[in-house]
């Protein structure tokens, strides 16, 4: 695991009532502060309904988060196909990649939002069929090789060349995966990589050991190759320096997003509001089958060992960005997964440990060369007599964990 990824994703899930303009300045402030932290990957949303996910254009937000970031990488997560031209598509995220510097990722999808498909006049039966076909004209088009002629009953393309190609050799490209294998065989199909929203659910959770199966199958089938390296997989949590912390910090928020947004809003299928702050968190952090973490960072770095053996391997662990908590413990959240939890699973920490334990081991053989600082100070009397300190005072500044310099013998001649 030591090169497993760490990065965040933003659809975003924001309750109605806050200043519009001010939480699209608030997740540009985060995304600097996950660069700062040294995250790997962002990746932000495209929705046009439910009044909890306002970010239209994924391509315009992440075009202003990398004036604001230098190192991490910047995803659409993601662009509903149907609803795009694909030439348009290709533009803007080569538009994209020339901005922030070559840190452009595409990723794509359907379409979640039924809503928006109704408001645009799209079948939803139709959706997935668009966006597979989309995607194999995206990827010739980025490739630049050749010009493009298509003709579909949703868009035209004649001798079409994108006349700027992308700073990156290869823009990475992932589809969205929920529960059903449709995400999944459509990147075996072009050799791309996942994202996993399906994880967010306990459903999805639970058909992740069988969901890679069908990548594979799918490039087989097409003379492709998918690497688990490229599957990002969604998880959800909040981090605290403990338990009780966590779960006091994020159960109203957590009670608000689940009966406003998800039974009250999207009214998804199953679903049935909470009681109470406290049956949210039990229900979403330590039930069986619990989809997210609340707790503190070992509890991650658990969940996280866990995950990766349960599906065999995976590439990054993509945090869901949520308002569970206020803004001070959502960033210091992030914060504690960047410095307990990212070099604890990727194993940076044993060789510091290793080193301390052979210090702690070693002591004896140690011994001498302190010796050897005192013998040097005894050796001249005016450093001996400075130094030297009576049993009940503090060792100075420079020798401690040294033995008090002792006094002179009387009957022994001055050196």
């Amino acid at each position: 695991m030591r090169s497993l990824r760490f990065g965040s994703f933003l659809a975003p899930h924001h309750p109605v009532g806050e200043h519009p303009t001010l939480q699209l300045k608030r997740d540009l402030d985060l995304v600097e502060h996950l660069d700062n932290l040294g995250f790997d990957e962002f990746w932000c949303g495209e929705h046009h309904s439910s009044g909890w996910e306002t970010i239209a254009s994924p391509e315009m937000f992440l075009a202003a988060a990398g004036q604001r970031t230098s190192r991490i990488r910047l995803g659409t997560g993601v662009v509903s196909l149907p609803y795009h031209h694909p030439f348009l598509v290709a533009q803007r995220i080569v538009q994209l990649d020339h901005m922030t510097d070559g840190r452009a990722m595409l990723g794509t999808g359907p379409g979640a939002l039924p809503s928006d498909a109704h408001a645009m006049g799209i079948d939803p039966m139709v959706q997935r069929d668009r966006q597979d076909e989309a995607i194999g004209v995206i990827r010739r088009l980025l490739a630049g090789e050749e010009r493009v002629s298509h003709s579909a009953d949703w868009f035209q393309l004649n001798d079409a060349a994108l006349q700027l190609l992308p700073v990156q050799h290869e823009i990475p490209m992932a589809a969205a995966s929920m529960v059903s294998p449709s995400g999944m065989t459509l990147a075996g199909k072009y050799g791309m990589g996942v994202l996993s929203i399906g994880s967010l659910s306990t459903a999805g959770i639970q058909a992740l050991p069988l969901q890679w199966s069908f990548a594979e199958e799918a490039a087989a089938a097409s003379g492709q190759t998918v690497d688990r390296s490229d599957w990002r997989i969604i998880m959800q949590f909040h981090i605290a320096e403990t338990r009780q912390e966590a779960r006091e910090q994020a159960k109203d928020g957590l009670l608000r997003w689940h009966n406003e947004y998800t039974v009250g809003t999207l009214q998804r299928q199953g679903a049935e509001p909470y009681a109470t702050s406290d049956e949210a968190v039990d229900e979403v952090a330590f039930a069986d089958g619990a989809i997210g973490v609340i707790g503190t960072p070992d509890d991650l770095v658990e969940r996280v060992r866990d995950l990766h053996e349960l599906v065999g391997g995976f590439g990054a662990v993509i945090g869901f960005v949520h308002d569970w908590a206020n803004i001070e413990n959502t960033r210091r959240s992030w914060d504690l997964v960047a410095r307990y939890v990212v070099p604890e699973v990727r194993g940076m920490i044993n060789p510091l440990r290793r080193s301390q334990q052979h210090v702690i081991e070693n002591r004896e053989s140690f011994q001498r060369a302190q010796k050897a600082v005192v013998t040097k100070i005894l050796e001249n009397e005016r450093a001996a007599e400075a130094l030297r300190v009576p049993p009940t005072a503090r060792a100075p500044l420079g020798v401690a964990n040294s033995p008090a310099i002792p006094e002179p013998d009387p009957s022994t001649p001055a050196a």
